[in-house]
């Protein structure tokens, strides 16, 4: 079996006849994710703290009440967190943590380029989208780091090694959007993610950007992440590390 495998691979390497399929190949791998995505919804979408499955009607609002049930789930609102966010655009999740949070131990570091979008994203958003302002905020816990998190995020490992291996308990918001950015947060974070840390994703269904570098970063890296808390249909998910 093996050898007749191996001979219908070199067969199509010289008459690569599958080629007829490249014109599609967006498609299937979106309906491929798709339906893993469908699999592991109906997998996972019972006994979590708090989920609005199924929602005719997306409201962005609602990850607020997807926070609340998580600072209210872990106690988080007394307790010293590392909050890492990826994606900060307005910094309006950022501000909301900092008020969530009053333990003054507590640091907040926002990551974002600040000049949009570095790819497309979607099919509906372009390269330079969704560029913001650094968000200004009196509260001295929170710094902002401008830059693709390619270049910055290596540089802020390196410099916070003390508290990226500190006991305290890791926040990390992935809003990052596209797959790239995500899986490369991910994938640098991975030595200093342990157990009881929190990762939040805000666009977790769309199949080929940020789920599908939940699946590889959890396949890849063989960590465990239990779902917690749901909105707008798995849109925004919350996990816990286990």
């Amino acid at each position: 079996m093996l050898r007749f495998v191996k001979f219908i691979k070199g067969v199509l390497l010289v008459f690569p006849f599958t080629l007829i399929f490249y014109p599609f190949l967006r498609l299937f791998l979106f309906l491929s994710y798709f339906n893993k995505l469908i699999l592991w919804i109906y997998k996972n979408r019972k006994g979590m703290v708090y989920s609005d499955f199924f929602s005719f009607k997306r409201d962005y609002n609602k990850r607020y009440r997807l926070y609340s049930e998580m600072v209210k789930h872990f106690g988080l609102a007394d307790e010293p967190l590392l909050y890492l966010e990826f994606g900060v655009a307005s910094g309006a999740s950022l501000k909301w943590w900092l008020n969530a949070n009053l333990n003054e131990a507590s640091r907040f570091y926002g990551f974002d380029t600040f000049t949009g979008l570095p790819e497309n994203w979607g099919g509906f958003y372009s390269q330079g989208d969704m560029h913001h302002d650094v968000p200004v905020t009196s509260d001295k816990r929170a710094i902002f780091v401008k830059g693709l998190f390619q270049d910055t995020l290596p540089r802020f490992i390196d410099a916070q090694k003390e508290i990226l291996v500190s006991p305290r308990r890791k926040l990390i918001h992935m809003d990052a959007d596209l797959y790239s950015a995500t899986i490369f947060s991910l994938s640098q974070l991975y030595p200093y993610i342990k157990k009881g840390d929190i990762i939040l994703f805000d666009e977790f269904n769309v199949p080929l950007h940020e789920f599908k570098a939940y699946q590889e970063f959890t396949e890849a890296f063989y960590i465990q992440l239990k779902p917690v808390a749901a909105v707008n249909n798995f849109y925004q998910t919350a996990f816990v590390v286990e």
